[in-house]
């Protein structure tokens, strides 16, 4: 074990305790017995010999690797076993070489060492904990509820209370387990909710915090409504655990739209799925994106050879950059180009230097208005740089390919929807390629650029309204994190020309939604700010046709994500496709035919569907049927 200056301090300090132990039992024999041998130097040998064993063995056990201002009980639990076996082996050691002054000697000197060292480390922890703690007047502590006496209730309030820089002051812990309740948790009671409603005045308590496990969406939000209820503020406590096991800091805060997801945040990333990247180069293009950036977080901490992050737009490829620069120091050979997926010879250069074995390939355009009015950027943007790129991973034998794609692309109803279905349709016709090709499809994600929780956050800020086009309309939804683990996941389980869908959950109305996002601001919904419809966008459907049709698909060895049964087309086919809309964007450009981009989406995508025609069937639909009704 390697000694820095504080483990060396304490190390020392221990041998000197030690000594002062031995010199006191040497001095006062009567501590014992009275027949203690001291002559003829046999104490001083039998005390070095048991200075050897109890710190070789509290060296052993990582006792002087504790940080003991955080320690646990098993850290003093760890330095009393080494303690007692360093005990027992001097007294065997001495008994042979025939020094031995005694068994019960030995260990009398042991549980003294072994409570001095122990009442050292409380009192330190006690004392580091008064002179650190930046704490406000008393005046000022918040009296506060804890919801959950369980083991995070617990850790809780230490944290509150030794940590009252959080400005609040556990008074009671309340529970459902009717043998908690009527008990207590370091002096605080643990009440039912009907006695908390009838003591929560005698308290004082306006703020209550959920330390519950917050890994089911509901559950939270049915606690915070209940709370609410009874004109309680609710905040949610949070802990981790760091890389290395330990458990950090946890943080009491506001809820946000995340953690009432109405359905348990998915887990789909594991160890196994990281080891698939470790040592390789990964190509992200459209890096810079609300996808592409956290697949490069998500990709440097699967340690990969080498991380290239390739996007047109310079700030957003800048701000991912620093942020890993920051955050490995140096440990990640992180290389960042700009340029675009529609440069052909740019392609070239990238793939020709930097010879990646995974490319995933998350730059498209992707606002569905926008591209309505600008069909043509769409495609030469979404489908053909997907087919340059595609081209390119071929040429230079990449191991796998993922394309990003939406569930927007079932049975589409705009030019965007439609663009990123040709994309599918160009990666699934190469099944006859080295390079392993697939898709991913998944609905709409939480706090992504130009997605409606930062445009509901921007006008919550600014007064008001919310703008939804209709009351109706539903989507799928899902945060980031969730999306870039299925990303990965599935690239490690491609193979050939796979489409690749999550199981997503419910829908979710988007007019619940905003209510949420209003509550979750402390305001009223339609008193502090209105919520307005705005009638449909050309292209738009009132929901996202369902991506777990089970009778279409088969199961993967992860249970959230399947494989939909998709007969690919032929190359020539796709080539053929490729030329029609290759002469529709000519006569949009130079002819001035505004309908001919669209007209060719129609003739080219089978599953295109006019947006009127769907939007008139949606309330019987089997979507809209199962929508998740939320209030927040």
């Amino acid at each position: 074990m390697r000694l820095n200056k504080r483990k060396l301090t304490l190390l020392l300090f221990d041998i000197l305790c030690y000594f002062l132990v031995c010199l006191a039992y040497y001095l006062i024999p009567e501590f014992v017995s009275t027949s203690v041998p001291v002559k003829e130097g046999k104490y001083l040998i039998d005390i070095v010999i048991l200075c050897v064993a109890i710190f070789a063995f509290r060296l052993g056990f990582g006792v002087y690797n504790t940080m003991w201002r955080y320690t646990s009980t098993r850290s003093y639990f760890y330095l009393v076993i080494a303690d007692m076996l360093g005990g027992v082996t001097a007294y065997l050691v001495a008994k042979i070489a025939s020094v031995n002054m005694g068994f019960w000697h030995f260990m009398s000197i042991v549980s003294m060492t072994a409570l001095l060292a122990q009442f050292a480390r409380y009192s330190y922890r006690l004392l580091h904990k008064r002179i650190h703690t930046n704490a406000p007047p008393p005046q000022q502590y918040l009296p506060c509820a804890i919801i959950g006496a369980g083991h995070n209730g617990a850790v809780l309030y230490n944290e509150l209370t030794s940590h009252r820089d959080v400005g609040y002051k556990p008074v009671l812990f309340v529970d459902v387990d009717e043998k908690k309740i009527g008990s207590t948790i370091a002096g605080a009671p643990v009440v039912s909710f009907e006695k908390f409603t009838q003591c929560k005045d005698k308290y004082e308590i306006s703020d209550v915090i959920l330390a519950f496990s917050a890994d089911n969406g509901e559950k939270l939000r049915e606690q915070r409504e209940l709370y609410e209820s009874v004109g309680c503020r609710v905040k949610l406590y949070s802990s981790k655990i760091s890389s290395a096991g330990v458990r950090e800091r946890g943080v009491v805060r506001d809820f946000t739209i995340e953690d009432v997801l109405f359905r348990s945040p998915l887990t789909v990333g594991t160890e196994q799925m990281r080891s698939y990247y470790a040592g390789k180069t990964v190509l992200i293009t459209g890096g810079g994106g609300s996808i592409g950036s956290e697949l490069c977080r998500q990709v440097a901490m699967a340690a990969p050879k080498r991380l290239v992050l390739f996007d047109i737009y310079e700030n957003n490829a800048y701000d991912i950059q620093q942020e890993l620069v920051r955050k490995y120091k140096g440990t990640l050979d992180l290389c960042v180009e700009i340029g675009s997926v529609r440069d052909v010879k740019r392609l070239d250069y990238i793939f020709r230097t930097y010879r990646p074995d995974v490319v995933f390939h998350a730059a498209a355009h992707k606002h569905v208005p926008l591209m309505e009015n600008s069909s043509t950027e769409a495609i030469k943007n979404n489908v053909l740089g997907t087919y340059n790129t595609a081209n390119a991973a071929e040429q230079y034998g990449v191991e796998k390919f993922i394309l990003i794609s939406t569930d927007k692309a079932v049975n589409p109803t705009n030019v965007m929807g439609a663009s990123k279905r040709l994309c599918e349709m160009v990666v699934q016709c190469r099944t006859d390629s080295k390079c392993a090709f697939a898709a991913v499809r998944f609905g709409n994600v939480l706090g992504s650029n130009g997605s409606v929780v930062p445009l509901f956050k921007r006008q919550i800020a600014e007064g008001g309204p919310i703008t939804i086009t209709d009351k109706r309309i539903i989507r799928y939804f899902m945060t980031i994190p969730e999306a870039s683990q299925l990303v990965m996941t599935a690239g490690s389980m491609a193979h050939r020309g796979e489409l690749f869908v999550l199981d997503m959950g419910k829908p979710v109305r988007i007019y619940d939604l905003a209510v949420n996002m209003i509550k979750l601001s402390g305001l009223t919904p339609d008193v502090d700010i209105r919520i307005e419809e705005i009638g449909l966008r050309p292209g738009e459907k009132l929901y996202e046709e369902l991506l777990m049709k089970t009778e279409a698909l088969d199961k993967t060895e992860n249970e959230m994500i399947f494989i939909e049964r998709d007969t690919p087309h032929t190359r020539e086919e796709i080539e053929d496709k490729l030329s029609a809309l290759k002469h529709a964007i000519v006569a949009y450009e130079e002819e001035g035919e505004h309908e001919a981009i669209k007209d060719c989406i129609r003739r080219i995508v089978p599953t295109f569907r006019d947006p009127e025609q769907l939007n008139a069937t949606a309330e019987s639909s089997e979507e809209m049927k199962m929508t998740v009704v939320a209030n927040a």
